[in-house]
């Protein structure tokens, strides 16, 4: 590999990309090739006889030349830019991690990868209470220096990329750079270019499917020192990030949540596993500030994963075993893909919610932990005297509890 501080030439960008756009060729497969001949160019010649010795049967298609000049020319097109492993602009986090991207596309203000960055992941159906924390932690963290990273899905990543678009947030994508997931955090993506970044390993075009969003996990914390999960359900996908911080040698946090709400489960199990408390931003800040004034980037494992919460981290499907190292692929097709959100879900563009709408997306939103009706009004987007006629609804149902300051509950259905 070329030392960090050097640009590719031309030639070399295209041979690079020919050779990570090839056919079962992933991130390991890349670095094993690049060690063994000494340059992309020379493994892509080398390749077709390679593959017949020892490719097991299996064909392979070399990426076309031209097909790989297009996307050179759609990135340019698209005001990003192409960022090979060993350049001064890839992020030095990322460079440590035993399957960094050979090449990422990254668009806004790529300074950001230079600077100590923190991820924070969570649940997608998070709780109000969930949403408001994960706010003031990425705004606190934020104040301190840090850059945020998240995977801009719905819920937490969100609430955490909108809090820190000033002070500068790293969204890294399962897609195409083109291809924003989920469609309506288009406009968000857009935003976060203004003083963040927008980064991707996969190709212009690429549609994410469910096994993309592992990989996608990896460079989320493998980009930070620290990975932070507010709130995750067993078996989600912020407890495969977390795994990947974990075997990259990173810090893990986890906020406690309440035992009785099933989107706590997970950091909960976490904090059991050895995972670090994190109750407030200082903790955090703290914790890592050792390793800063080091220049540490590893560190031993904290905890060992259970199967039933993480995958072992780095661990990628699409990759030819050509060498005899090739681990397991992922097995998690599906994962992260969400159902599209129905037409009248949130009142961002003004249109009117109905009330069996405004219902369910107040009841999402109430967990165990108390949390003011304003939060609640905040996050629906509902009007206030709407949420109020839903609250009361709930209370008659007997699936509320109310507290002093304005506070409200959901009451646990297995009480009782």
């Amino acid at each position: 590999m070329k030392g960090a501080g050097a640009h590719l030439t031309d030639a070399q960008r295209l041979d690079w990309l020919r050779l990570i756009r090839s056919e079962n060729i992933g991130p390991r497969t890349f670095r094993a090739l690049i060690n063994q001949f000494g340059g992309a160019g020379a493994a892509l010649e080398a390749l077709p006889d390679l593959i017949r010795r020892k490719g097991g049967g299996r064909q392979i298609r070399i990426a076309d030349a031209a097909d790989c000049e297009r996307e050179l020319k759609a990135i340019v097109r698209a005001g990003a830019q192409l960022i090979a492993l060993g350049e001064p602009e890839y992020p030095a986090t990322l460079r440590e991690i035993d399957s960094p991207p050979p090449l990422i596309i990254a668009r806004g203000d790529v300074s950001v990868f230079s600077r100590p960055i923190a991820a924070i992941v969570g649940s997608r159906n998070a709780s109000a209470a969930g949403l408001a924390f994960a706010e003031r932690m990425a705004h606190d963290l934020a104040e301190a220096g840090y850059v945020i990273v998240s995977g801009l899905a719905r819920g937490i990543d969100a609430r955490c990329h909108r809090a820190t678009l000033a002070t500068g947030t790293i969204a890294v994508l399962a897609g195409g750079l083109d291809k924003i997931y989920p469609s309506e955090h288009a406009p968000l993506a857009e935003q976060i270019t203004g003083q963040g970044a927008v980064m991707t390993e996969m190709p212009m075009g690429w549609e994410p499917r469910g096994l993309d969003f592992p990989r996608r996990n990896r460079i989320v914390s493998g980009i930070a020192l620290a990975t932070i999960v507010v709130e995750a359900a067993r078996k989600s996908g912020s407890l495969i990030t977390a795994g990947f911080a974990n075997e990259q040698g990173r810090e893990v946090f986890a906020v406690p949540g309440s035992p009785l709400d099933p989107r706590a489960e997970g950091a909960n199990d976490l904090l059991r596993q050895g995972a670090t408390i994190c109750t407030r931003a200082s903790d955090v800040i703290d914790a890592l500030a050792p390793l800063i004034e080091k220049g540490l980037v590893r560190q031993p494992r904290l905890f060992e994963e259970e199967e039933s919460l993480t995958p072992a981290a780095e661990h990628l499907g699409d990759e030819l075993d050509l060498f005899g190292t090739q681990p397991a692929p992922l097995t998690t097709a599906g994962l992260e893909l969400d159902e599209p959100l129905p037409a009248r879900a949130y009142a961002d563009g003004g249109t009117r919610l109905d009330a069996a709408d405004i219902a369910r997306r107040v009841e999402q939103l109430l967990g165990p932990s108390p949390v003011s009706v304003d939060e609640i009004v905040r996050t629906s987007g509902a009007p206030p005297g709407e949420v109020q006629v839903a609250l009361l609804d709930l209370e008659l149902a007997g699936r509320i509890e109310r507290h002093g300051g304005n506070l409200v509950s959901l009451i646990d259905a297995r009480k009782g």
